[in-house]
């Protein structure tokens, strides 16, 4: 394959898979379901995780010079049926988390315009189960518009991939900066709703690994980015 990308390509490949749009989804949703303020503490186990597995697959690159990947490691280190199933988990782990990201795009699209998201920008299907029954046009379109930008060509993905990596670490360091300069430091402490548990850890040591579970989903593309030296 014709070599199209340099160092600075790749290294907004491996940033952007780490700093995506799932940031934005996962972070509300574990703070208020699973953690708590304690979110903070989930996001530093996640990314030890990460950065440990980052550091395994260094050890597998260094005796293993083939393509980078879960994938390939473990074909070669215990076999094809092995190496099938991590491919196929690999797949619907990418599946899942991009269709996550997709969907709550349509969300913060429907705050933005000030519009319900269930009655106008998605619609339900009756005779499907609940949960399973909201069909979500404007994710089918996201995916499908980076899809066709990114089989366009590789060079003009990796410019969209910075130029919207670039966009998140901007919004990301424009929330901690309101945070800190509008947020009330009682909020860790004291619940709004005196009924409702409050403080750093109202759910809990376990409640920060159940967050860690779940903001993991914005660490998931550096797996990818592992085989990003055949792409050059």
């Amino acid at each position: 394959m014709k070599r199209s990308l340099r160092w600075y390509d790749l290294v907004g490949f491996g940033i952007g898979g780490m700093v995506g749009a799932g940031v934005f989804v996962t972070t509300r949703r574990a703070s208020r379901i699973n953690v708590g303020p304690s979110v903070v503490l989930s996001y530093a186990v996640a990314g030890l995780c990460a950065l440990l597995t980052a550091f395994c697959y260094t050890e597998f690159a260094v005796d293993l010079p083939v393509a980078g990947g879960a994938f390939s490691y473990i074909r070669v280190t215990f076999g094809e049926f092995l190496a099938f199933l991590t491919g196929a988990n690999l797949i619907i782990d990418y599946v899942l988390s991009n269709a996550a990201a997709a969907r709550g795009f349509t969300a913060y699209l429907g705050t933005a315009m000030g519009i319900s998201t269930h009655t106008h920008l998605r619609f339900t299907i009756h005779g499907l189960p609940e949960g399973y029954n909201e069909i979500d046009i404007v994710a089918v379109a996201v995916v499908l518009l980076l899809t066709l930008v990114i089989y366009y060509s590789t060079r003009e993905s990796s410019w969209l991939n910075m130029v919207l990596t670039v966009l998140h670490i901007l919004f990301i360091v424009f929330v901690i900066v309101v945070g800190f300069w509008r947020g009330e430091w009682k909020n860790f402490t004291e619940p709004e709703n005196p009924k409702s548990p409050g403080g750093f850890f109202p759910f809990g040591a376990s409640g920060v690994i159940n967050g860690a579970a779940v903001v993991y989903l914005n660490y998931i593309g550096y797996d990818g980015c592992t085989s990003s030296r055949k792409w050059r």
